[in-house]
């Protein structure tokens, strides 16, 4: 039995390789059709695609993007590790972007005093926000998809009617943009210098340290083994003694909290004021990211770093005479191809797996009857 389940092993990891790989073929293949359909060839668009991506100019931009696009995913992947859809963290990060940019902008205090506070606001007020969709799943039964789109449009619905000026914004540039109050230097997020390829936002290290407390939390603590548990079976957690409704308010609140930290690479390291064109969709991307990523915070990661390439290689695009469209199409046909895969390979490895202990099973049953036969 030890040896069956060595080779289960092996062939899981081999198929969880097989899976992107599948994908990523697939998703090659299904662009390069596209890109031929509109009369373009498709083998220049793709060199010129990794060339310019790969400059270094365009891998610091990359890694910004995708320092929010990360987050986005981890905040995602929280509500999905516990079977629930929050569709909502776009209305959440923007929410908590805009009070923590009314805050530090109203804050005089050191840096070192400041960004901590600012940080705080910003998870407190995700927490807040997505904790509403929580508490109305566990007392209503109301589906946590419904609530968090509701609950979306109510927060854009809050920043516009305060981002105005007299209220809690004002006007700037010569009375064509409308921000928040500048958040005073002080209060400003390390860069990282890279010379002429411009500079790295420093709050990289906070997205790393939130996917290292999600990987740990959720796979080497009791909490996060509870938060799967109910996720895979509520009647099964509850047997076991785990309050349901707690688990399910609680991990929207951390699903909250996190995505309200989706805003501040570009609060605390670039813009530093809450203003009409401040980042809006990041949410969704997200959701995109964490199927990708398949929940776990490497696959995350490796999916803000693809989403941020093809963003910044596709844009490109458009300069060389492709349609500007490609872009969209690239991302959609990424994530189906994923999610297609994935399955596929499931359902191979599990009949795979089914016959490997059937046919081991029936070998030990041979064998016992063979030694009952010889006594």
């Amino acid at each position: 039995m030890n040896k069956l389940t060595s080779r289960i092993d092996k062939e899981r990891l081999l198929l969880g390789i097989a899976a992107p790989l599948l994908a990523v073929v697939a998703a090659l293949v299904v662009t390069a059709l596209v890109i031929l359909s509109t009369g373009k060839n498709p083998g220049p668009a793709f060199n010129d695609m990794l060339t310019y991506g790969f400059a270094s100019d365009s891998q610091v931009y990359i890694l910004n993007k995708a320092t929010t696009y990360y987050l986005a995913g981890v905040s995602v992947a929280i509500g999905f590790r516990m079977n629930l859809f929050n569709i909502g963290v776009d209305g959440q990060y923007r929410l908590a972007g805009f009070f923590a940019a009314v805050l530090g902008g109203a804050l005089t205090l050191p840096g070192w005093l400041a960004i901590p506070l600012i940080l705080i606001c910003a998870m407190a007020t995700g927490a807040l926000w997505a904790g509403i969709a929580g508490v109305l799943k566990v007392t209503r039964g109301v589906s946590e998809v419904i609530s968090t789109i509701m609950l979306n449009s109510i927060a854009t619905a809050i920043i516009a009617y305060l981002l105005q000026p007299g209220k809690l914004a004002q006007l700037y540039q010569g009375g064509t943009v409308v921000a928040t109050k500048p958040l005073p230097s002080s209060s400003h997020f390390f860069n990282i210098n890279t010379g002429a390829s411009g500079e790295l936002w420093g709050f990289i290290l906070i997205a790393a340290a939130v996917g290292i407390a999600y990987w740990f939390v959720l796979g080497r603590t009791r909490f996060g083994y509870d938060l799967r548990t109910v996720g895979q079976s509520e009647s099964a957690a509850t047997a076991s003694g785990v309050s349901v409704k707690k688990m399910v308010v609680t991990s929207m609140i951390i699903s909250g909290a996190v995505a309200g930290l989706i805003g501040m690479p570009t609060l605390l390291n670039d813009s530093y004021q809450y203003s009409s064109d401040f980042p809006t969709g990041i949410g969704f991307t997200g959701i995109a990211i964490a199927l990708l990523g398949r929940n776990n915070p490497i696959g995350i990661a490796i999916g803000a770093l693809l989403w941020g390439f093809l963003e910044r290689t596709t844009n490109h695009l458009e300069f060389q005479g492709y349609d500007k469209e490609i872009l969209g199409v690239i991302q959609g046909v990424i994530v189906l191809c994923v999610v297609i895969a994935y399955e596929v390979v499931r359902r191979y490895g599990l009949k795979r797996q089914q016959q490997k202990v059937g046919a081991e099973l029936a070998a030990q049953a041979a064998a016992a009857t063979k030694k009952q036969e010889v006594a």
